[in-house]
């Protein structure tokens, strides 16, 4: 009993004494510190302003999808029994949605309506020229180009059908965006994490440096590993917290200024930017946190024990 409790007075003054000499250096090397918090602030603040283009480049993206039709023209011959079966096939496939039939009348009074004045074109026609289709949707986790080609060549080959229709050239591009925009954010997050990491690692190798005569006391005096250590594992944790918080309050100033202020001039951009999430908030000063921690973490592992 006299053991735990001796062990757990060891740990509570090795924190007392970590967070009072972090504290202090923290003071006293005030410049340096908040260079370094501005450097992790403008690195944390990068990656968040490129996570909230992309989220609403990504939401844009979703939106225009939800607009992607196929069309199915029926063959000239097709029958009502033909006409039938299609219809339930189409109701029955579970990524299809919103089946629509348009008769080819109803399809040439649309026509007409959409060339105005210039439908007497058509008179030209002694027959109506259109024919009957089917109008429906994916549903968006069927929306890879492979899978709507290979059930377009499927649907293709039903009795009645006479040809399918999709924007397999918009698809595949819509596609190609989100796949190079997911890349490119896991290397800009990268590389954002690897610069935070670089800078708080080369700040607490300044202070060791700075500290190595103080460290060699410590050493000489019997104090343990985490009680050296310790400190600098603190003024690592403050400076990522400290810059996440900044970066959090920029990026929200950043975002009420164009809603706010930019709505004045563009006032369809409050349609189009939408804000991170809260929670994303919050979170941005605990990955600030990891990422000087990490730093941290590296650089007192050149101590010599």
């Amino acid at each position: 009993m006299k053991t735990a409790n001796s062990s757990n007075n060891i740990w509570l003054e090795t924190l007392r004494y970590s967070v009072r000499t972090s504290f202090k250096s923290i003071v006293h090397e005030k410049w340096i510190n908040l260079l370094t918090v501005l450097s992790v602030s403008i690195g944390l603040t990068m990656l968040c302003a490129f996570i909230m283009i992309n989220s609403n480049m990504n939401s844009a993206l979703q939106r225009w999808a939800k607009n992607f039709g196929v069309v199915v023209y029926l063959a000239e011959d097709a029958s009502k029994e033909d006409e039938f079966i299609l219809k339930k096939r189409f109701s029955q496939d579970a990524d299809i949605e919103n089946v629509n039939y348009i008769p080819k009348d109803q399809a040439l009074e649309e026509i007409k309506k959409t060339l105005g004045s210039n439908a007497l074109i058509l008179d030209v026609f002694s027959e109506n020229p259109l024919p009957s289709s089917f109008e429906f949707k994916l549903k968006s986790n069927s929306l890879d180009p492979l899978v709507v080609k290979q059930k377009a060549a499927q649907i293709g080959q039903w009795p009645g059908v006479q040809e399918v229709q999709y924007g397999e050239k918009w698809l595949s591009s819509l596609n190609t965006i989100v796949k190079a925009m997911k890349i490119v954010s896991i290397i800009f997050g990268t590389a954002i994490f690897i610069a935070v990491t670089f800078i708080t690692y080369s700040t607490i190798k300044i202070f060791l440096h700075r500290r190595k005569e103080e460290i060699e006391t410590l050493k000489l005096l019997g104090a343990s590993r985490s009680f050296i250590k310790l400190p600098y594992l603190m003024e690592g944790l403050f400076i990522g917290t400290m810059g996440g918080a900044l970066s959090s309050f920029a990026i929200f100033g950043l975002y009420s200024f164009t809603m706010y202020k930019m709505v004045e001039f563009l006032p369809a951009i409050r349609f189009i930017v939408t804000s991170l999430p809260m929670y994303v908030y919050l979170i941005i000063p605990a990955a600030g946190a990891a990422m000087s921690l990490a730093g941290s973490f590296i650089a007192i592992g050149k101590i010599r024990y």
